[in-house]
């Protein structure tokens, strides 16, 4: 499996690293993935890299994303250029997972429409007014879509969406 992470500045810490090394646990390749390639600056104040730039990516390139809260989901979703590799990786039916914040990109992509999700409670507005169903569960899962709401989900959420991939999807 080859997994994209999308990060910029001010991403969630623990919702990027958690993933980071539970996806290179399962011997899989991660690759970190931003509007450009450069150091951000997590809100706890980690200092991580991004190694590749969208403009660099295909979906045809990767098996499952994942999307951290904090803030960064708001910078990312300002890019076209991410909103079209989501919904792509999406429209293929690839593996898409979100926390937090994270569903903001879900949602700018267009590709949440009649989905059950959730995501951190001061979000819910967002979630129902895209046409969602917000389901407030601490992870929710619809087809390839898997959302979860805080850090504290983040072991559940991981451990539902690496299951789902080693069943074929």
């Amino acid at each position: 499996m080859k997994v994209a992470i999308l990060i910029d500045e001010l991403v969630e810490d623990s919702e990027f690293i958690y993933p980071l090394y539970r996806f290179k646990e399962e011997k899989w390749e991660v690759d970190v993935i931003g509007t450009t390639v450069k150091s951000v600056k997590g809100k706890k104040g980690g200092i991580f890299k991004t190694e590749k730039s969208i403009d660099s990516i295909l979906e045809n390139d990767y098996d499952i994303l994942f999307i951290p809260g904090g803030y960064a989901p708001d910078r990312l979703r300002r890019s076209k250029k991410i909103l079209d590799f989501v919904s792509a990786m999406y429209n293929k039916g690839k593996i898409i997972g979100s926390i937090c914040h994270g569903p903001w990109v879900l949602i700018s992509a267009g590709i949440v429409k009649e989905k059950k999700i959730t995501g951190y409670y001061a979000i819910k507005d967002d979630i129902i007014n895209s046409g969602a169903i917000y389901t407030g569960n601490p992870v929710e899962a619809d087809g390839n879509l898997f959302t979860g709401t805080d850090p504290d989900a983040m072991p559940h959420l991981l451990h539902r969406i690496i299951e789902y991939a080693k069943s074929g999807g």
